[in-house]
């Protein structure tokens, strides 16, 4: 049998109220392992460890996937004051996903960000946030929308001669949206790789790399073959 690639997927922290109290619990969404596996890959969800936890996973590793939540970066990270219309933020996790990031790239291996993981590669590089782009950036376009995300809720433009057309084709790609926060500059040698019919920035990715992308849909919620493909690549770069 050959050996699957081992793919480090960090958890959401979350704490759980209880009749015996509160309960801290690492939780993951079911799709990520599930689109992992099922390109060939063996996802490892893993607990907040210290800096030499970090470093043993990772050398351990052959790729890096950095999910969405439910949270927001911390506006500092970019050079900002935080503003009322920012979320939740969860320092404990952006602490945990900024190291492991920080050594995946040190190591050179695939990265694939989705959601806010876009955004956090976006924010390493030195790039910088919308914090809400309701009242930051209004847009004719429902980016956060109600309902399943199986469901698309927009389309994205997907921009030629970059990675991401490579893998899931010209577009325009419909794609769904659960995020109020989006990339208002990009980081340092990052480029755009697809776009709303507002502008704003759906993909990223590093062309220098073999495999460092973002996309600020949910492809392992989808299941038409462009978003399959994403999470294939994923596992070909590895190999």
């Amino acid at each position: 049998m050959s050996r699957r690639p081992l793919v480090l997927l960090p958890p959401d922290l979350d704490v759980r109220e209880t009749r015996r109290g509160p309960l801290g619990l690492l939780v993951t969404q079911r799709p990520y392992t599930s689109r992992i596996l099922e390109a060939g890959g063996l996802p490892l969800v893993m607990p907040p460890v210290d800096d030499d936890g970090l470093d043993q996973l990772v050398a351990l590793a052959d790729a890096l996937v950095l999910p969405g939540g439910g949270f927001d970066i911390a506006p500092h990270h970019y050079g900002e004051e935080q503003l009322p219309t920012c979320g939740e933020l969860k320092p404990e996790r952006t602490d945990l996903e900024w190291g492991l990031l920080v050594r995946a790239e040190r190591k050179g291996i695939p990265v694939l960000g989705v959601c806010g993981g876009m955004q956090l590669m976006n924010v390493v590089r030195g790039g910088a946030l919308f914090q809400d782009i309701p009242s930051q950036a209004p847009s004719h376009l429902v980016h956060s929308q109600e309902g399943s995300k199986r469901l698309p809720c927009h389309v994205v433009d997907i921009i030629a001669d970059t990675q991401l057309a490579g893998l899931v084709g010209p577009g325009p790609l419909p794609v769904n949206s659960t995020h109020h926060q989006g990339v208002k500059r990009l980081g340092v040698s990052l480029r755009a790789s697809a776009t709303a019919t507002d502008g704003l920035i759906e993909g990223l990715e590093d062309p220098s790399k073999d495999f460092f992308v973002g996309v600020q849909w949910h492809p392992e919620s989808m299941d038409e073959e462009p978003h399959r493909a994403i999470y294939r690549a994923l596992i070909d770069a590895c190999r």
